[in-house]
């Protein structure tokens, strides 16, 4: 399967999802917009960008997409959640009451490393990635407090702090992968889709 054949849907509610729209079509895949549940039954993969928590989840309710996005993802849907992504994804957030989409097994913490002033960056080795060492941008990210045995961490900052970690088909990453020009999470989350699709086509 080619990377023009694969189509990717970024949840465009609010945040950034215009620059993960960017880095996937430097990719060459054939990137688009996602509002409405309908839309959800031609992706070969989803986005789940970062931005506002509390307002992405709102949307999704207002959309009608928290049911059907549940059901693709349980199915297998592959899906990467960046940042407030991470946060809708989990099954329990410590510092806040939240209706989560209760997907991913980790407990989160959002703004856990403070406000946007306490934004900060620093080099990350992950294992899933080959090469140098990833560049992690952090902005008003959540953190990582506690995983389940099913969920693989990825990657933690200098003091131990799990920053990334995948559960299957849901890749989740604390950092912005889509403010650096470094595209090996978005090409990692690719390959998780290639063998997606490639295992559904099989079974068609």
């Amino acid at each position: 399967m080619s990377p023009s054949s694969t189509r990717i849907g970024v949840l465009a509610l609010q945040g950034s999802f215009s620059e993960h729209m960017k880095s996937l079509t430097q990719l060459g895949v054939d990137a688009v917009e996602v509002r409405l549940p309908d839309q959800l039954a031609t992706l070969d993969g989803l986005v789940i960008p970062g931005g506002e928590s509390t307002t992405i989840l709102k949307l999704i309710d207002e959309y009608g997409l928290r049911e059907p996005l549940r059901r693709a993802i349980t199915l297998g849907l592959p899906v990467l959640g960046t940042c407030a992504g991470v946060i809708c994804l989990a099954t329990h957030v410590t510092s806040h009451s939240m209706d989560l989409l209760n997907l991913l097994h980790i407990s989160v913490a959002r703004n856990g490393f403070g406000r946007q002033v306490d934004s900060f960056e620093e080099d990350l080795s992950i294992s899933a990635l080959p090469g140098p060492v990833y560049r992690g941008v952090f902005i008003r990210a959540p953190v990582i407090e506690s995983s389940n045995d099913g969920v693989e961490v990825l990657a933690r900052l200098a003091n131990g702090t799990i920053v990334a970690c995948r559960q299957n088909n849901i890749l989740a990453t604390c950092f912005h992968p889509e403010f650096v020009e470094d595209l090996r999470v978005h090409a990692y989350f690719l390959d998780m889709v290639t063998q997606y699709v490639c295992t559904r086509d099989a079974h068609d």
